[in-house]
């Protein structure tokens, strides 16, 4: 099979949250330990650092990734989804897998992946760890799925594990109250190993500290604590806490990694080229104004639609998408009545059709035309829009990947 041919496969296989949302949850992790097992146990060949969290997760990934790069490290780096190619969900140094990697891989052990009924993310996971070992990385940044004490990442003994925040996102998987997100997110903590958190409450902490105690792991709480500051590339509100939880992380990797203030300094602003993170409240056109972002839950949007009020501008117009899983009750209210909508579908299985959302929207005060697609959407934003107005385009990572 070709690149094309694999990827379609790949896709097939079902389940694929990406794709199919609920169907997709897989409720242990036999799979993937019989898939590390089949490929003689690469992780174990890796040192990793484990990612979860319910937002931040790719930006943090991405941070850690690039100062371990300024370091002089070579630097694996896993994340999930990907916007445009499947392949920016593994790289090493910035630089996307191969596809002829990629083809081999899925060649040489498809019968095996037929025959135990592995999931797309089963695949990957193990695909991403062959990659690293092959390719002999220094360190790998390891991004969880979703959740985490059940994510096919979670078979990973890392130097460190990173839980950036906990908000309510996958509610039908995780819990629908905070402790009992926050149950499956310390999943990741391992005995013995450091735990940093980014973010938490009075309901979440508790549940972080008996975990680590459990696990007599030392735990950093990130936003408790003094450091210094530096300028950074990501222009979201919302980096302010990942780049804490970066720091605090980098400071308990300086135990096994020789980095440097400079390191930290240019690995911080160079995120984006050392690492290719994009739709991170990323300038798509100017006059007028266009931001996308690829936040898509409550806890995000908080952040990012106040940012937006920070913003000189005429008029307000946005670009909504979403999926189908989204508990709109909590996100529609958030949303200013004073813009024009422009509704649109991700183009995904999962994506929830724009006119459900109009008349979702409309509920709340929230008003406009739907549209075929997002670009058409996007396109008839920008026809509409003066040099002086502002132009948000998001909801869903899926809507983002569109314009980009």
């Amino acid at each position: 099979m070709n690149y094309q041919e694999t990827l379609n496969w790949m896709f097939a296989q079902l389940p694929m949250f990406q794709q199919q949302g609920a169907s997709a949850y897989k409720k242990d992790l036999t799979n993937t330990l019989l898939l590390c097992k089949h490929l003689n146990n690469p992780e174990k060949g890796i040192r990793t650092i484990h990612v979860a969290g319910t937002n931040g997760k790719g930006s943090t990934s991405s941070m850690i990734a690039s100062v371990l790069q300024e370091a002089g490290y070579k630097t694996g780096l896993y994340t999930s989804p990907h916007l445009k190619d499947f392949r920016e969900r593994i790289k090493i140094d910035g630089v996307e897998i191969p596809e002829t990697y990629v083809c081999d891989f899925i060649a040489r052990n498809k019968a095996f992946f037929e025959s135990g009924h592995l999931s797309f993310f089963e695949m990957t996971v193990g695909l991403a760890f062959e990659y690293f070992k092959d390719q002999q990385v220094d360190v790998a940044v390891i991004e969880v799925g979703m959740g985490g004490r059940l994510d096919s990442t979670n078979v990973i003994t890392p130097l460190v594990s990173v839980i950036t925040n906990i908000g309510f996102d996958h509610t039908q998987f995780l819990g629908d109250t905070y402790e009992a997100i926050a149950f499956e997110k310390a999943g990741i903590i391992k005995p013995g190993i450091p735990v940093v958190v980014g973010e938490y409450n009075a309901a979440t902490q508790p549940v972080f500290i008996a975990k680590a105690k459990e696990c007599a792991s030392e735990i950093y709480f990130a936003s408790d604590l003094e450091q210094q500051d530096y300028p950074i590339a990501l222009l979201g509100d919302y980096q302010v806490h990942n780049k804490k939880t970066v720091l605090q992380t980098i400071d308990v990797l300086k135990n096994v990694f020789t980095i440097s203030e400079e390191n930290i300094k240019n690995g911080l602003w160079h995120v984006v080229k050392n690492t290719g993170l994009h739709g991170r409240w990323e300038q798509v056109h100017s006059n007028p104004k266009a931001i996308c972002d690829t936040a898509h839950n409550s806890h995000g949007l908080k952040i990012v639609l106040n940012q937006i009020k920070k913003e000189q501008f005429e008029k307000l117009f946005f670009v909504l998408g979403v999926v189908n899983d989204k508990d709109l009750e909590t996100i529609l209210p958030l949303f200013p009545k004073n813009a024009k909508y422009f509704f649109c579908k991700p183009n995904v299985q999962r994506g929830l059709e724009a006119s459900v959302l109009q008349q979702k929207a409309a509920g709340f005060e929230l008003f406009g035309e739907v549209y075929n697609s997002v670009s058409e959407a996007y396109a008839e934003a920008l026809r509409t829009a003066g040099k002086d107005d502002f132009i948000y385009v998001g909801g869903s990572t899926f809507v983002v990947a569109e314009i980009l």
